[in-house]
């Protein structure tokens, strides 16, 4: 299962009846959903809360960054979320899923199939064409890829004459946008991107945003993305700000000018949200 047994005094999950995972407040479709959600490492003296009760909906079609300083827990957010992570507390959907139910078969299984992944390292196999790295997790589950979701995803990330080149042969953006192809290859449920454009130079970067923007717009898929880049934020629908393992803001669609603004007064909402609590 996936929870963290390292924290001997919250060593079991939040047990509270929790509304339908698949709809929001509002009846709008949800995605994935983050419920009281809390990971902590270490004991003692090390000990360290890095998301402190956290709920989060993710809803069908949303283009969602989570930003946040250094330490505030984002990238740890998305690891829990994305099943990556054992959690120390609460709960987390996938669809009608709760991963911290399944065992490790079966959780794998289930990132394999409904969740899709993008990394700053790209994480490319040297040895196989930009076709074969995209059809990799296919080929792993033993299935084909639905030629015609296969042409259009690589219509989409211009990658039609790089199918036969190496990783060594593509310029990184274009080792960026084969790992989105990737990700979207098996019409995931979800997307999690974690700082995707972090190695990239602005151009690049520019490039595989605007394919992720498009996968949502055209594709109607769900992509949550950790980032520290005002600009990739806004190509988002939503930006959730995290401090000291907390939500402490949330812009819906954003401006690189309004991202700014809200991380310069991060300090005061996350003194606002502790004084709330």
């Amino acid at each position: 299962m996936i929870v963290d047994r390292s924290v001997e005094n919250m060593m079991t999950t939040t047990t509270s009846t929790v509304a339908d995972p698949t709809t929001s407040r509002d009846g709008s479709a949800v995605v994935a959903r983050v419920a009281d959600l809390t990971k902590i490492f270490g004991s003692g003296d090390t000990r360290v809360t890095a998301v402190d009760s956290v709920s989060l909906d993710f809803r069908a079609g949303e283009f969602t960054a989570i930003m946040g300083p250094s330490g505030s827990g984002k990238s740890t957010l998305m690891h829990c979320a994305a099943g990556l992570d054992a959690v120390t507390s609460g709960r987390v959907f996938v669809g009608g899923t709760d991963l911290t139910r399944l065992k490790e078969k079966d959780l794998t299984v289930l990132r394999r199939d409904k969740i899709g992944f993008v990394f700053q390292s790209f994480n490319l196999i040297p040895t196989l064409t930009a076709h074969e790295n995209i059809t990799l997790p296919l080929a792993i589950a033993g299935r084909r890829p639905d030629p015609e979701w296969f042409d259009t995803v690589v219509e989409a990330t211009g990658l039609r004459d790089r199918l036969t080149h190496r990783p060594s042969e593509l310029s990184g953006g274009q080792q960026q946008r084969v790992a989105c192809a990737r990700a979207l290859v098996s019409r995931p449920e979800i997307v999690f991107a974690d700082e995707p454009t972090g190695n990239l130079d602005s151009t690049s970067g520019a490039e595989v945003l605007g394919f992720l923007r498009r996968s949502v717009d055209e594709f109607g898929q769900t992509i949550v993305m950790v980032t520290h880049d005002a600009n990739a934020a806004s190509y988002t629908d939503r930006v959730v700000f995290l401090a000291d393992g907390r939500i402490v803001g949330e812009l819906r669609q954003p401006t690189r000018e309004g991202v700014l603004d809200t991380m310069a007064h991060l300090d005061e909402l996350a003194a606002e949200s502790a004084g709330a609590r």
